[in-house]
């Protein structure tokens, strides 16, 4: 095992800081005495990172990741010797629609990202690469296992899939010391991507109005809460310098899947609301069944979940009334 990493003493580029995940990443990070590099290309006051305020704690490098230079001016500039790249384009509607704008941020994002790591390989130690349940596809058998092969046929998926591939190449040909991140959905306050199923149906029931349901219902899928993304990718990048790290895959999950109905119920449950739901059953090009095995992340790097999903909703529900004014 590796020397145990002092963040205190670390310098981060975190990619896709006004996301969810990267929000709450960062604050963490600077709760440990990490100095955080955000690459920021909209920013956008209702992102937890500006509403929080630790955008004023951050170095803020204003750039896209499609964008020729702009993360190779953030490793160099501020010597970051930790990335974790979470930037992306993550909507699967959006990539359905326009998949060109997918492919840009998705994959050339990436490969503009490797090859600035790679480029600065004396001052980048680790690289965390977040990819998703996604890009396994829809595989025969389930849970998905790591030595799957990878089957992604839609834009999203295929964009995830692929950039996987662009980091096993720039591990294996370059010796980048990257390793990769596969969750389920990430849930958790901060998400306004009001089109998923958690932040979508909150807002209904909290206003008071049927909660609307894009498929069929049925569809089965790991909910994993935000702050065990978070701790997954610092255990990655904690031990990414290991033989057994360095360079694979590994999933992350409660081990828990559960139909959108069911997580529906919760909600409505947690919030003592009724409300029948509105199901459209008009979700196109997704993937009926998914859900994943962290058996990997359990024995390499002793990752598990802390949050089952009825915790994790307790736990997002008053971001959300704060947040719509309903507290």
């Amino acid at each position: 095992m590796s020397e145990p990493l002092s963040w205190a003493g670390s310098t981060a580029l975190v990619t896709g800081a006004t996301g969810m995940v990267g929000s709450w990443l960062v604050r963490e990070l600077l709760a440990r005495g990490t100095r955080v590099v955000a690459l920021v290309h909209d920013a956008d006051p209702q992102s937890e990172l500006f509403r929080s305020g630790d955008a004023t704690r951050v170095s803020v490098v204003n750039g896209a990741l499609e964008e020729p230079g702009s993360v190779e001016r953030a490793i160099n500039e501020h010597e970051a010797d930790t990335v974790f790249h979470l930037g992306a384009q993550t909507i699967v509607g959006t990539a359905v629609r326009s998949p060109v704008p997918t492919f840009e941020a998705n994959l050339r994002g990436s490969y503009l990202l490797l090859d600035a790591c790679r480029h600065h390989r004396a001052l980048v130690k680790r690289v965390v690469f977040a990819s998703s349940d996604k890009a396994y596809g829809e595989q025969p058998e389930l849970p998905y296992t790591e030595d799957m092969p990878l089957l992604a046929r839609h834009p999203y998926d295929v964009s995830k899939s692929c950039g996987e591939a662009i980091a096993q190449c720039y591990h294996h040909t370059y010796g980048v010391p990257v390793a990769i991140a596969r969750c389920g959905n990430i849930y958790g306050g901060g998400d306004l991507n009001w089109s998923r199923i958690v932040p979508g149906t909150l807002r209904s029931v909290l206003r008071g109005e049927r909660p609307v349901i894009r498929s069929d219902g049925k569809f089965v899928r790991d909910y994993l809460h935000v702050l065990d993304a978070v701790s997954a990718y610092l255990a990655l990048a904690e031990r990414v310098t290991e033989p057994e790290v360095s360079g694979r895959a590994f999933n992350f999950s409660t081990e828990s899947p559960v139909n959108v109905l069911e997580v529906v119920a919760q909600i409505q449950a947690l919030t003592g609301t009724a409300l029948e739901p509105k199901v459209l059953n008009q979700a196109r090009h997704e993937i009926p069944g998914q859900h994943l095995s962290a058996a990997r992340a359990r024995s390499v790097l002793g990752w598990k979940a802390r949050y089952d999903l009825a915790q994790g909703l307790t736990a997002t529900l008053p971001w959300y009334r704060d947040f719509l004014g309903l507290g």
